[in-house]
């Protein structure tokens, strides 16, 4: 019994959230439901206590609010309305401010009815955020003033003390600074986990030597522009590409020798590509080139340009020079394969650039 109440209050108070939305969309969207529920619950209730005791103004504008409370709640339910959640958050803050508005106007009930100002920040905070909460509450609190301390009577309908009505000001000021610096922290606190979650998310997804994407953070592009050259007919191609005699580079200048000659043809790949290719550290000494809209001649034109590049160039370190060679392998994704299909062709024909010599591209052209 118990666990189907739990179950029916859940699901009651998640009208509106979706898996298809962001977490934290859904989480303002199940307090605007609890707000709501208490709102039209609170108001209906003191809307019958107002009528038992005769008080028939007061009753029926605390029923209105109830009214469109509910209305807050189930509005979720009509998502041909579009954002259901902005207008949730509306009706709530604009039923809410009418309420304090006319509780301060008439006093509620032996004129305790401005004691129920106080959970105006909150609301405004947590639906606003810290800027438009805070012009949201400067705005009621620029009204109430003056209704509380206008020369004109007829702004009140009801008469509070001198010192009541300071007072009730300077606390609801104390009330706002403490819900604006919490509100503050909580966006500061939010704001550095959501970078710390990012910045973990690159490092997952990057090489920390050579700052290129990862095999992990590689994938996702591989997937991308697959499905996109599937969809626009158009080619990708794939190189992989392999240092040679790696080891021997390691043996001769130590891993910091490696570990340069790494950094440097990880600087030269990039300023080599287009702005639409990508090139990852696959693993050791292997980088994979990712090449959007590029057919198998281009992609073996483009290997054999880095190729001889590499080459000719002069690779120093720590006064001695480094001769570097580079064999590929490359493949034209055709539309059957998977992408491990395509990598384990090119890997294949790197195998063979291997066998064959090293220093050239296969397959040739």
């Amino acid at each position: 019994m118990f666990e189907q109440l739990n179950r029916i209050s859940k699901k009651y108070l998640h009208i509106g959230a979706n898996s298809d939305r962001p977490h934290q969309v859904n989480q303002q969207i199940f307090v605007s439901n609890l707000f709501a529920l208490i709102g039209y619950s609170i108001t209906f209730i003191l809307a019958i206590s107002s009528f038992i005791r005769g008080n028939q103004i007061l009753g029926f504008s605390l029923l209105s609010a109830s009214i469109l409370f509910f209305v807050a709640h189930h509005i979720h339910n009509f998502q041909q309305f579009g954002d259901t959640l902005k207008i949730s958050t509306r009706i709530i803050w604009v039923s809410l401010l009418g309420l304090m508005i006319y509780l301060i106007y008439t006093g509620g009930h032996e004129n305790t009815g401005p004691l129920w100002m106080y959970i105006v920040p909150p609301v405004a905070f947590f639906f606003g955020g810290m800027r438009k909460g805070l012009v949201n509450i400067g705005i009621f609190i620029i009204i109430v003033s003056i209704m509380l301390f206008s020369p004109y009577e007829e702004l009140l309908g009801t008469a509070y003390p001198y010192e009541f009505r300071s007072r009730l000001i300077y606390s609801f000021l104390t009330v706002t600074l403490l819900f604006g610096f919490y509100e503050y922290s909580r966006q500061k606190s939010f704001q550095f986990i959501r970078d710390l979650g990012q910045k973990y998310e690159r490092q997952a997804m990057q090489d920390p030597l050579t700052k290129l994407p990862n095999r992990r953070g590689m994938w996702e592009h591989l997937e991308y522009e697959r499905n996109r050259s599937m969809r626009s007919k158009e080619n990708m191609s794939l190189l992989i590409c392999d240092i040679d005699l790696f080891k021997q580079i390691n043996d001769e200048h130590l891993h910091e020798g490696g570990d340069y000659v790494l950094r440097k043809l990880s600087k030269f790949f990039v300023k080599s590509l287009r702005k639409q290719d990508k090139v990852a550290r696959w693993g050791g000494e292997e980088f994979l080139f990712l090449l959007p809209e590029t057919s198998e001649k281009d992609a073996y034109f483009l290997a054999e340009k880095i190729r001889e590049s590499v080459k000719h160039t002069q690779f120093s370190f720590n006064g001695k020079e480094i001769l570097i060679t580079l064999s590929f392998g490359f493949v034209e994704v055709s539309e059957e394969w998977s992408i491990d299909k395509a990598i384990n062709r090119a890997d294949k024909y790197l195998y063979e650039a291997k066998e064959n010599g090293r220093d050239q591209t296969m397959p040739t052209i």
